[in-house]
């Protein structure tokens, strides 16, 4: 599997302070499930943010995980997110509207 490539990491990297405040993780974790169950992130790593109090701490870690992940598990959370939360879609995948990345 390829690691994340310089536009993906990019797109986390730049977007990560609105990321951190905005993806909804919700105390019932169904997002962190859902996660885990498409296989973007290990169950291990879904107890790991689940066990977390603060939803911004749960994103932080969240977003270190997706980063070090592959390319197909990035593009499982980028659909995932479409399903759940649209909004956020459009800061991972375009870098101010010019530049677009594939899937």
């Amino acid at each position: 599997m390829r690691p994340l490539d310089e536009a993906r990491m990019r797109a986390l990297k730049v977007n990560r302070v609105q990321l951190l405040d905005l993806i909804d993780t919700g105390p019932d974790h169904a997002f962190i499930t859902e996660l885990a169950n498409a296989g973007c992130i290990t169950w291990s790593q879904r107890d790991h943010i689940a066990d977390t109090v603060y939803r911004r701490d749960r994103n932080e870690k969240l977003l270190k995980f997706i980063s070090r992940r592959s390319v197909a598990d990035f593009n499982k959370f980028i659909n995932v997110l479409s399903r759940q939360q649209a909004h956020l879609v459009p800061l991972l995948l375009t870098d101010g509207g010019k530049t677009f990345i594939s899937f």
